[in-house]
């Protein structure tokens, strides 16, 4: 006999309240009542309520931490709620369908692309509580150069490629900033009692914290450019954006931008230009941008 839901006898509301506090220790590591006060507009003592039903739901979800005077993450963590990968990344970016994960008919027929994979969700609550409670993390790592080793990492970031989730993170193996494919990390763990020394902040992260300034024109060796201006949403014929240097590399690949100083790049696909190719001079990921060359120190005239 199939079990039955736990969660099938109470309302929609209630259970909507019970999925938001699994999403906030599961990833962010903790929930005070406060929380659900503000989230739901109820009173404090329903929120008590709320917690007090999870606990029972879930005994081995959540612990009280009387010091702190929150709730935290139990050591026997099983999830009663079933969500997706791309709900969670939703809510985690863009605090978007935190309730129940109701499976709704849509209202029209769409497709969207998908990723090349999905992260592991029990890794990215690993990333997530580690990001928000600023502590480092142990992980084992795969990498496409130097094959799989054991490292310390302090994130502070999520970054979205587009096809793929990065962490960007301070690397105490080799002493910098990098960014860390999200899939390539295997078995972490938070380092609770550790906090990250000065240097390893995100506010000393060059790359995080320079703002570069772009603009894009449609290419001017392709047709329709007018086409270009309306897909783009360009003003006057230019689109002006402004990124920071760790994710550049990332959205020029991404679109397809066209990074030779004389437009020489060919494909349809080069829809776009970047008008001044200085403007990402310095940037570590511009290599990922098409068709860029760092250029050429002149070291003085020729004698």
């Amino acid at each position: 006999m199939t079990p039955m839901n736990p969660l099938a006898e109470f309302a929609q509301p209630q259970r909507d309240r019970l999925a938001f506090i699994e999403l906030r220790v599961r990833f962010v590591g903790d929930i005070r009542r406060q929380d659900l006060v503000e989230r739901f507009a109820i009173q404090s003592a329903a929120a008590t309520r709320d917690l007090a039903l999870y606990r029972e739901l879930a005994p081995g979800n959540i612990d009280y931490d009387s010091k702190g005077k929150t709730y935290v993450l139990g050591d026997d963590f099983r999830a009663l709620f079933d969500y997706s990968v791309e709900r969670v990344m939703s809510w985690l970016t863009q605090a978007f369908g935190d309730g129940e994960p109701l499976k709704l008919k849509s209202w029209l027929p769409s497709e969207i692309p998908s990723r090349l994979t999905n992260p592991d969700l029990d890794v990215l609550a690993s990333l997530t509580r580690a990001i928000h409670q600023r502590c480092p993390l142990a992980v084992e790592y795969h990498s496409t150069s130097s094959g799989k080793s054991k490292r310390e990492i302090v994130p502070f970031a999520l970054i979205d490629t587009g096809l793929r989730w990065h962490v960007r993170a301070f690397d105490r193996k080799a002493q910098e900033f990098r960014d860390f494919v999200v899939t390539r990390i295997k078995r972490p763990r938070v380092l609770k009692n550790e906090a990250p020394e000065p240097h390893e902040l995100s506010n000393q992260d060059i790359q995080w914290t320079r703002i570069v300034e772009l603009e894009l024109v449609p290419h001017p060796d392709q047709p329709h450019p007018e086409i270009t201006e309306m897909d783009y949403g360009m003003h006057a014929g230019v689109l002006r954006m402004k990124l920071r240097a760790a994710t550049v590399g990332y959205v020029l690949r991404r679109w397809n931008v066209d990074c030779t100083p004389d437009h020489s790049l060919r494909g349809p696909e080069h829809r776009l230009w970047l008008k001044d190719s200085l403007a990402i001079y310095g940037v570590k990921n511009a290599v990922l941008a098409p068709g860029y060359s760092e250029p050429e120190r002149t070291t003085g005239a020729k004698k």
